[in-house]
């Protein structure tokens, strides 16, 4: 577990790319998102994205302590991850647009990507691994997207995804490391901190880490004396290790029930020039 409360080092120069593509992946550059990236990708997703209630929960009782849960399973397709890829698509060129767009994924990503898609007229192509749910295959395709089940985990999936999307001319979206993706993720911040003015401390699960690093970047800059604390699961320390080295590495991740949260390498956007500034053990 980190815990993100340092506001040092808010001088380092912000850097905002165009997504809808894989280039900060391949060329492991690190990229910086600004504030007024998240604020903007708030305005752009409020028309298809729904403002998830923030309500105390009844652990509070239990624990001692004021507890609010963020609700995003309310979304249309059951998971935060339709706030980034609305974004996303809603940024694409004319060109883009028609030509369509590709992604790996095992569900969620997918299913934002497919349902979004829709909605907004751009064609998406999945590639999910051969186990992924089929009850997240069947809903992409109830979306009208092209799915393709391919690999034995989603590393083969997202190898293949590439060398089609480059082939076919499609865009490549990836889910957690694409700056628009990341700037969508971050508006869950900027509602916490409406719907709950006095909060403390903002928990937020840790993947492949652009939850985690929207949400910081848009609570820290509110409100920078909020603790913003990573959780991963022991199984899978993509993060952990990272920050022990100083930049994101490859780890073994072993089966665990937070699959969502199953990655072997936290996002080169993450390459800390989103998270580093705000980071503390």
């Amino acid at each position: 577990m980190s815990a993100i409360t340092d506001d040092s080092d808010k001088d380092t120069a912000a850097q905002t790319v165009q997504s809808g593509g894989d280039s900060v992946s391949k060329s492991k550059r690190p990229v910086r998102i600004t504030f007024e990236d998240v604020t903007a990708a708030s305005f752009r997703v409020k028309d298809g994205i729904v403002r998830t209630v923030c309500e105390r929960s009844q652990l509070s009782g239990i624990t001692g302590m004021e507890l609010y849960f963020k609700k995003e399973f309310m979304q249309y397709t059951g998971s935060f991850k339709e706030r980034g890829a609305r974004n996303t698509l809603k940024q694409l060129s004319k060109t883009q647009t028609e030509t369509g767009v590709i992604a790996a994924s095992a569900g969620n990503h997918a299913l934002a990507l497919a349902y979004h898609g829709k909605q907004l007229g751009v064609s998406v192509t999945v590639v999910m691994p051969k186990l992924a749910p089929i009850m997240k295959v069947t809903a992409c395709r109830d979306y009208e997207a092209n799915v393709i089940l391919f690999g034995e985990h989603i590393g083969e999936s997202k190898d293949y995804a590439t060398k089609l999307g480059e082939e076919k001319g499609l865009t490549y979206i990836n889910g957690y490391d694409d700056p628009a993706v990341l700037a969508g993720q971050g508006t869950i911040g900027l509602e916490v901190i409406d719907q709950v003015p006095d909060v403390d401390a903002v928990v937020v699960p840790v993947g492949g880490g652009g939850l985690l690093a929207g949400i910081a970047l848009a609570v820290k800059t509110l409100k920078p004396d909020v603790t913003v604390i990573g959780v991963e699961s022991e199984n899978c320390p993509g993060f952990s290790a990272a920050w022990k080295v100083g930049h994101p590495v490859k780890v073994p991740s072993m089966p665990t029930l937070a699959d969502g949260m199953k990655f072997e390498c936290v996002a080169w956007l993450l390459q800390f020039l989103c998270l580093i500034p705000y980071m503390q053990d």
